[in-house]
């Protein structure tokens, strides 16, 4: 039996290619000498990058622990309802554009991982869709102002679109007579050529547009003059293009948040944010990404209706904790505030993850531990705790409701 309930947390630093480099590494406190890209720093027991918890002055591994106690570690009305932790939380800097994604249902994402698994496709084929039979909702909070695309436009926005971009006016009869899915479909299954011939003039005038000054982030010819200003191809042109003038920019500023949940296409576009998502690699891509994309599958799961995003701006609960609600049982997300001399009290009914974002603090329970910005800190299910500053402190909260 494990005497302690709070202790030091390390995550995972995930390189990706579209990753910045200074965000993450200042933030660690660590130097990047060789300007690696510092995309996501995973905070969790994902079997494949698990955090370690530093227990007696040792790292272990939390994926391992949870495996040979999980009523110790994540409580025993979490490990029951999912067997696992079920979230992973995540630190993001987002440099250049990620993929056009959308993510299954549980019940989609079970058939979906059923049927690949029957024609003997491997885990780690690059043509997989379903790596679990898990959904993958998720919610990010922006730490920097955060840009992104979330869901269609509505009809109005969408059919104000395809007439004033000269491309696309032949589209608009499809969705007055198709709706969104046939416009969808129309341009996602169209062959390549034809993509093309569509795209190619588009691209140049937005990168002359861009070049010129004539356009904000608020227009989707900036992401695309950012997507090819370094190059002009005239081939193979990304269809993801065509989400950016069809999908809603979002602008968040930091502390705002957005949920995505199933069937929600999206893609973050640039900025740094907290994101915290079910335990899950399921991901359809349609565009923006050198990584497998199946159009016709990513088809089938998107909810084809315009939405007007909500920016959830937090609730107030008790002193210095605002909370982000998301409808899933999987995770909960709070942003944790506080002004020199202030305290924060709690008790975890799951196994916590705070991660800190500035200033330091001193957490106090079974044991008492200091954490300081860079620093994540675990805390086992049925601890009650305070948190205490000297400074002004800012740290956020994963946890399972």
């Amino acid at each position: 039996m494990i005497q302690d309930k709070i202790f030091k947390l390390k995550g995972k630093v995930q390189h990706y290619a579209w990753g910045g480099q200074d965000y993450i590494p200042h933030w660690i406190g660590i130097e990047n000498k060789e300007e690696k890209p510092f995309a996501e720093y995973w905070m969790g027991a994902h079997p494949s990058a698990s955090s370690t918890i530093t227990i007696n002055n040792e790292d272990k591994n939390l994926f391992a622990l949870i495996q040979g106690d999980a009523d110790s570690f994540i409580g025993e009305k979490v490990n029951k309802a999912f067997g696992e932790l079920p979230y992973l939380f995540k630190i993001l800097d987002v440099k250049d554009m990620l993929s056009i994604q959308v993510h299954p249902s549980k019940a989609s994402a079970a058939k979906g991982f059923e049927e690949e698994e029957a024609i003997g496709l491997a885990i780690n084929a690059s043509n997989r869709n379903y790596k679990d039979k898990n959904h993958k909702p998720e919610v990010m909070v922006a730490l920097s102002e955060f840009w992104l695309l979330h869901g269609f436009l509505n009809e109005d926005k969408l059919l104000n679109v395809l007439k004033t971009v000269p491309e696309f006016k032949s589209f608009v009869n499809i969705v007055l007579n198709e709706g969104y899915k046939g416009l969808y479909e129309h341009v996602m299954l169209m062959p390549q050529n034809e993509a093309d011939k569509l795209l190619a003039p588009l691209v140049e005038r937005e990168i002359n547009r861009k070049k010129n000054s004539e356009l904000t982030r608020h227009e989707p010819g900036w992401w695309v003059a950012k997507l090819y200003e370094h190059e002009k191809p005239s081939a193979n042109l990304d269809r993801g293009i065509f989400s950016i003038y069809f999908f809603n920019i979002v602008n968040t500023n930091p502390g705002e948040a957005v949920f995505q949940g199933a069937g929600v296409p999206h893609a973050y576009l640039e900025g740094q944010n907290v994101e915290l998502m079910a335990n899950s690699d399921n991901v359809l891509r349609g565009g923006l990404t050198p990584k497998y994309i199946d159009a016709p599958e990513l088809i089938k799961h998107i909810v084809f209706e315009g939405i007007e995003p909500n920016v959830m701006k937090g609730i107030d609960l008790t002193s210095g904790e605002k909370n982000y609600p998301c409808p899933v049982e999987d995770f909960g997300i709070s942003k944790i505030e506080l002004n020199a001399g202030e305290t924060y009290q709690s008790e975890s009914t799951s196994l916590e993850i705070i991660v800190i974002i500035a200033g330091e603090a001193k957490v106090s329970g079974t044991n008492n531990l200091a954490a300081k910005k860079g620093e994540a800190i675990a805390i086992l299910s049925g601890e009650t705790y305070s948190i205490s500053t000297k400074n002004k402190f800012t740290a956020y909260k994963a946890f399972v409701p």
